[in-house]
Parts: C-alpha cells; sequence; structure tokens
C-alpha cells in the first residue's frame, strides 16, 4: 500500500476499532475480577491466571506476528487475528468454570497480540511519510486511550449489568473491524522464509518464563520463592540463547538484527520501553489509590481518571501543528518528557484529604504529555527503518512496549508493597499514649488502636504511593537527554514503500 491507497479514512476507522478492542482489553477486565472470582468460585491466586495467561500468550504471539505478516500477507494475518480475538472474547463471557476462561484468555492473548503491531503497519503503509506523525497520532489515540477508559467501562458493565459483558463488548466491534478489513484492506505480497524454530522457541521460553516472574513474583515473594528463581533462570538463559543465535546464525533469524542496527528504532524501542513503563504503572496506581485509599466508587474513579485520555487527544492536534510548523521532532520528545515530568511533580504531593482537582489537572498533563512523545516517537521509530521490516519493527515495538508495562508495573507494586510496610513501621515509632488525631477520647482502647493503626497505614500507603511517583519522575527526567540519537527524516531518508494496488 501507499499514500494513493483508496479508502484512506474507512481503513483508519477498521484499525482504529481494532486496535482499541485489544488495548481495552488489557485492563477493561480487572475491576470485573472479584465479580469473576464470586461466580465462579475461585481463590484469588486462582484468578491471577486469568490476567496472566492472556498477558503471557499475548507477549508470546507479538513476535511471531510480524513474521507471519511478512510469509501469509498481512490482510490475511489481521483478519484471522480479529476473528479469532472476537470469538474468544465471547467464550470468555460464556465460561462457567476456571479453566474455561483461563484457556478462553489464553486463546484471546494468542488472537490480539497481532491487532496493535498490524494495525501501526497498515497506517505506516497508506499514508506518506510527511503524514505519517498524523497516522501515529490516530494509533497513539487507540493504544493508550484503551486502558485509560478500560476500569471504568470494566465498571460500569459489572455494575449495572454483568461481568460477562466486560468480554460481550468486544464481538460488535470485531465484527465491525472484520467487515472493514474485508472491504477495505489490501492483501501485501507475501515472501518465502524460512521459519526459525530455534529463535522463535528461545525467545518465546525467554517471553513466557520473564512475564511469568513478574506477574507471580509479588504473590510468592519474589527471589525468596525457588518458583521465581527457576523462571528468572529460564528466562536469563533463553534470552542468552536466543540473541547468540540471532547474531551468528547463518540463515535468516525469527528476529532480523538489522532492526537494532538502526539508530532511530534503537533508541525509539528504549524509549517506548519507558513510556511504557511510566504510563502504564501510573495506570495501574491510580485506580486502587482513590479507591482504596480515598474511597472512590469505581465509576468516580473512571470519571477523574477521564481527562488523561483528553490531554492525549489534545496532543495529537498539538503534533500536528508543530510538525506541520517544520519543529525538530526531537524537541517535541523531550517536551512531551518534560510535561509528563511536571505532572509527575505534581502527582508527588497527592494527600489523603484532596480533591479531585488535582487527580484531573495531573493526569490532563500526563495525557498531554505522554501523547507528545507517543505519537512523534511512534513516527520517528520508522523514519529510517526500511519497509520491508516494518511488520517486524511493529511487532517489536509493541512487545517492548508491554514488557516495560510488565516491568514498570510489578517495580511499583513490589516498591509500595515494601514502602508501606516501611513507613508505617516509621510513623508507628511516633504513635504515643497522647496520640489523639479526633481530639476525643474514643469509646474503647481496641477500638482506639484500631483507628490508630488504620491512619497510620493510610499515611504510609500514601507516602509509598508519592514515593513510586517520584522514581518514574527520576526517569522521565532522565530519558530527556538521550533524544539528541534521534536522527530527523532530513538525516536519512527512508527506502520507498512497497507498492500494492
Amino acid at each position: 500500500m501507499n499514500a494513493r491507497a483508496p479508502h484512506r479514512i474507512l481503513i483508519t476507522i477498521t484499525v482504529m476499532l481494532a486496535s482499541i478492542m485489544q488495548s481495552l482489553d488489557n485492563t477493561i477486565a480487572n475491576v470485573a475480577l472479584p465479580r469473576i472470582q464470586g461466580s465462579l468460585s475461585a481463590s484469588q491466586d486462582q484468578m491471577s491466571w486469568v490476567l496472566t495467561s492472556y498477558i503471557i500468550a499475548a507477549a508470546i504471539m507479538t513476535p511471531l506476528s510480524g513474521w507471519l505478516a511478512g510469509r501469509m500477507g498481512r490482510r490475511r494475518v489481521f483478519l484471522t487475528s480479529i476473528i479469532g480475538f472476537t470469538i474468544t472474547s465471547a467464550l470468555c463471557g460464556m465460561a462457567q468454570t476456571l479453566p474455561e476462561i483461563v484457556i478462553a484468555r489464553l486463546l484471546q492473548g494468542l488472537c490480539g497480540a497481532a491487532l496493535v503491531p498490524m494495525s501501526q503497519a497498515i497506517l505506516l503503509d497508506i499514508n506518506p511519510p510527511e503524514k505519517h506523525g498524523r497516522a501515529m497520532a490516530i494509533w497513539v489515540m487507540a493504544v493508550t486511550v484503551g486502558p485509560i477508559l478500560g476500569p471504568a467501562l470494566g465498571g460500569w458493565l459489572t455494575e449495572n449489568y454483568n461481568w460477562r459483558w466486560v468480554f460481550y463488548i468486544n464481538v460488535p466491534f470485531g465484527l465491525l473491524s472484520a467487515f472493514g478489513t474485508l472491504a477495505f484492506i489490501a492483501e501485501t505480497p507475501p515472501r518465502q522464509s524460512r521459519f526459525d524454530f530455534f529463535g522463535f522457541a528461545t525467545l518465546s521460553l525467554a517471553i513466557g518464563a520473564f512475564q511469568l516472574m513478574l506477574d507471580r513474583g509479588q504473590l510468592q515473594d519474589w527471589f525468596n520463592s525457588t518458583e521465581i528463581c527457576i523462571t528468572a533462570a529460564i528466562a536469563a538463559s533463553s534470552i542468552y540463547l536466543f540473541v547468540v543465535h540471532m547474531l551468528t546464525t547463518k540463515q535468516t533469524p525469527f528476529v532480523s538484527a538489522a532492526l537494532f542496527k538502526d539508530r532511530n528504532f534503537l533508541t525509539g524501542s528504549v524509549f517506548i520501553f519507558i513510556v511504557g513503563a511510566v504510563l502504564f504503572a501510573v495506570l495501574a496506581l491510580l485506580p486502587p489509590l482513590l479507591q482504596d485509599l480515598m474511597n472512590y466508587p469505581v465509576v468516580l474513579t473512571g470519571l477523574v481518571t477521564a481527562p488523561r485520555g483528553a490531554g492525549t487527544f489534545g496532543a495529537m492536534f498539538l503534533v500536528q501543528w508543530l510538525m506541520r510548523h517544520k519543529v525538530d521532532v526531537r524537541i517535541v520528545i523531550a517536551a512531551g518528557f518534560l510535561v509528563t515530568a511536571v505532572s509527575l511533580y505534581m502527582m508527588t504531593g497527592f494527600y489523603l484529604q484532596m480533591d479531585a482537582s488535582r487527580v484531573v489537572w495531573s493526569g490532563l498533563l500526563q495525557g498531554l504529555g505522554a501523547g507528545m512523545v507517543y505519537v512523534p516517537l511512534a513516527a520517528a521509530t520508522f523514519t529510517t527503518l526500511a519497509p520491508i521490516l516494518r511488520n517486524e519493527g511493529t511487532a517489536m515495538f509493541s512487545l517492548i512496549r508491554n514488557i516495560g508495562s510488565s516491568i514498570g508495573i510489578s517495580i511499583v507494586t513490589a516498591l509500595l508493597t515494601r514502602n508501606t510496610q516501611i513507613m508505617h513501621a516509621r510513623l508507628a515509632e511516633n504513635v504515643t499514649p497522647y496520640f489523639n488525631p479526633w481530639h476525643a477520647a474514643p469509646p474503647s482502647t481496641a477500638t482506639a488502636a484500631a483507628m490508630v493503626n488504620h491512619t497510620v497505614t493510610s499515611q504510609a500507603a500514601m507516602i509509598a504511593y508519592n514515593n513510586d511517583f517520584k522514581m518514574m519522575l527520576i526517569l522521565t527526567l532522565f530519558a530527556v537527554p538521550a533524544v539528541l540519537l534521534l536522527r530527523t527524516a532530513k538525516q536519512a531518508a527512508p527506502e520507498p514503500a512497497v507498492v500494492v494496488e
């Protein structure tokens, strides 16, 4: 495809629907887990597999989607993924037992892995290089708005209907997207390539073991657990074998080393890792902060975090305006990181008695900053990459973002638990028989102790949340100077796209 591709607007709508459907499913089920747990009579440890099975399957399948698109044709892979994701979503909603929903979620992750990278590749192909910024702005909206709106939509559906509608909602979107794919998207020419089984096996084993370690680490007390030590060892040895094989094999490797020889793609991959770690870690922290510490209902939590999506939407127009005025993309990305840093600085000042305006404004700024980074970065990463590597490149780009988000969420969650305990101990040292925050004698000694402990625990958790935000602030500031490593389109023009009529 190229800039002359017909039905460009309809193709854009089609891939947007697919991207929103997949990205929404990353978070929409989280708030429904307690209801699912009660309906299926499962334990909390068992329920973690409903999320883990999806994450691991999607992570393993993401790099394979690039090879499949090159081997079988992008349209065929994209359509198969949409249909498979739609069917497995319905199966999740119809599940009556825990094994049924875990298997359905695993299949859903396998089918949905290709949707985001293939939609990015399609948008890059149907737009000329000068419009890649606008195309990536639209794509970023789909990828980021889904996780932002997911908890609120999931909570609303669960409260007003049933947890099964969290999965059934994908069906109409899937049907519309499948019809659009059949009607408007042209096929890319398949190319013959040998399947590197050893490369795929070692990469899949590394990703699967690593994701399992991250997802179960908090439950198993991390490296004090034999399970976590074994999965970490498997992940480390597998990724070592994969890298050595990729660099030394005389055959075509599963992941081309040429991807990482491109400076823009390598630098963009580092940046998207940071964006994934910061953006999705914040999205993981805010709902429990607002609901558990500040007693916000689920729907209100969704409403006060929704401006984050408005900020990203505004960034789409701002970035387009800056690109039209030939502003250096590196300046835009650096400015986005700085705006994100300002929002995180505001979040380090969160306190239990604050009103919702602080959450709204910090979220709005963070959405704006994330959009200013994500939109030009998604375009600049592929500016100098050969179009023949685009399927593979977009798959790796999505994989690296997901790994970044998994690592970020695991780290901030672990630090939150640890710092809450530390802060609780330090605050408790200052509690004396004269400590009385209510300025009146409590009804009994036992009640007084419970009330004091609740207050100390809440304050300790708030400090721990602020420390997490401070850590992400520092990480964001460190990324600013690294934007100089990116090359602009003027410094290195990409090869012409392959035309498919």
